[in-house]
């Protein structure tokens, strides 16, 4: 089943350092190729001057030389050349961003997360350097910041300060062999488009559509999962997180299939437990118990509104079009099988959970084992159910429910104005006199619906599921 793609990028404040960690034998398991545009003499030129202007700067925190990107690459690329790959994809970078780069293609230890470490400048080289010579002596103090006078840099008797530096005139006091940064690289946007480039990139060359890789789309109905790493001392904690996130999604699909618009999921997504976690995170930080129960009322207010939305009744189809009749059919099996959920959840249930509240007493206790296993079965089925929704949708190629309805609603679209059209030609025929005047009016062109409805369904399978993670950790 096919998942979503991990990009992840980072700030180095020690680029030198970290290229020699990545690119190293001695330090990396499973290190299968290297590539790099530019040479050592590059990186560190570019890291000296950007603690030098950092230094200048004044600013807090850490200097950053450079950043990185981590490309989690399908197993089905240990086929393919290493070297090969590297090249094409950190020459893709290069190419579209023009700056240099140095890269890796690694294996974790076990053997089951292949990825590529890009690094590459914000900068670039400048054509010549950029010298300033001084006009008149220039002062800079301990921390490497120019003051306006000598005397800012004068102790008490009368001597220069140890750490001070005075560049007299005619002397170079600035170099530069870089441009400034790209502001672009730190950008949401930037990321958003590097995860696009690198995502179809991928699955350029795999040739299965099934295993094709999706950015994660967050103005979906959906919540991500998290991919849990090994030895991650966080495990558990991540795994009742996606627990939560699942029920969420499976509560998704079948408000989906109830009725309810994507825009009132999204937004119950939004003002339920985006908003709500925001709250909490700004008023107490981060706690895990209260994030799950964030999602789990969500949940409940989202079943709510599917309990108070009646079922959408089978759709009719006046027009013979296989291609409609075929989603048609499909939307009925889903609606037959999200209402055996409903009836299981609303109904039986909720009456065998009453009955067990109801058996009490001493003799009764076969009684209540046995309504206890009932309840474990029907939860069970529940959870089959509601798994086999998506399955059923992606067995004609749909990648889940969500593709599905848009798909389907668009269709829908499509098909009724056909017959509004078809409608507006049988009264202009009828009212019209002359037996040559029902030429005057064309017949719509049932051709062409077939056709938007073919192109329809290639562009809703061609969607990509949520599935799996796209925040893996490492």
């Amino acid at each position: 089943m096919a998942r979503h793609s991990f990009i992840q990028m980072s700030k180095l404040p020690n680029v030198k350092g970290r290229i020699s960690y990545i690119t190293s034998h001695a330090r990396q398991e499973n290190l299968y190729a290297t590539y790099q545009t530019a040479d050592n003499a590059f990186w560190g030129n570019l890291a000296r001057e950007s603690q030098q202007e950092f230094q200048r700067s004044g600013t807090d925190g850490k200097c950053i030389e450079a950043r990185e990107l981590i490309i989690a690459l399908p197993e089905v690329y240990t086929q393919y050349e290493p070297q090969q790959v590297l090249e094409d994809f950190t020459e893709e970078f290069r190419r579209r961003y023009g700056v240099e780069c140095v890269s890796a293609l690694h294996h974790n230890k076990r053997k089951t997360n292949y990825h590529i470490h890009l690094i590459f400048s914000e900068r670039k080289l400048l054509p010549e350097p950029d010298v300033k010579i001084a006009a008149r002596s220039v002062f800079f103090d301990e921390t490497g910041k120019r003051v306006r006078t000598k005397k800012e840099i004068t102790g008490e008797d009368g001597q220069i300060r140890k750490g001070c530096t005075v560049i007299k005139k005619g002397e170079v006091y600035e170099s530069h062999l870089f441009a400034v940064k790209d502001e672009r690289f730190k950008s949401e946007a930037f990321l958003r488009e590097v995860k696009e480039v690198y995502t179809e990139l991928i699955n350029r060359h795999i040739s299965d559509p099934e295993q094709h890789l999706k950015v994660y789309d967050k103005n979906s109905v959906y919540l991500p999962t998290k991919k849990i790493g090994k030895n991650n001392p966080k495990a558990e904690e991540i795994k009742a997180d996606n627990a939560a996130r699942q029920e969420w999604n499976r509560t998704a699909d079948m408000a989906l299939l109830s009725g309810i618009s994507e825009a009132k999921i999204i937004e119950v997504k939004q003002t339920e437990i985006h908003d709500k976690v925001s709250r909490s995170i700004r008023k107490s930080g981060w706690l895990p118990n209260l994030f799950r129960s964030i999602v789990s009322k969500a949940k409940d207010f989202l079943q709510g509104l599917i309990r108070q939305q009646d079922m959408p009744p089978k759709p009719t189809l006046d027009i013979d079009m296989a291609e409609f009749r075929t989603m048609r059919n499909l939307m009925i099996r889903v609606q037959d099988e999200a209402r055996e959920i409903r009836s299981l959840q609303d109904d039986v249930l909720p009456k065998l959970k009453q009955q067990l509240a109801e058996t009490k007493g001493v003799f009764k206790g076969k009684e209540r084992k046995a309504l206890t296993e009932q309840i474990k079965q029907t939860e069970r089925e529940i959870d089959r159910r509601l798994n086999r929704l998506p399955e059923i949708l992606s067995e004609d190629g749909y990648p889940d429910v969500q593709a599905f309805m848009a798909t389907y609603r668009e269709a829908e679209a499509v098909v009724a104005q056909y017959n509004r059209d078809l409608a507006e030609w049988e009264r202009k025929a009828k009212e019209s006199r002359r037996p040559a005047a029902k030429e005057q009016h064309s017949l719509p062109e049932r051709e062409s619906v077939r056709n938007r409805l073919r192109q329809l369904q290639a562009q809703g399978r061609q969607q990509k599921p949520r599935k799996k993670s796209f925040d893996r950790e490492r």
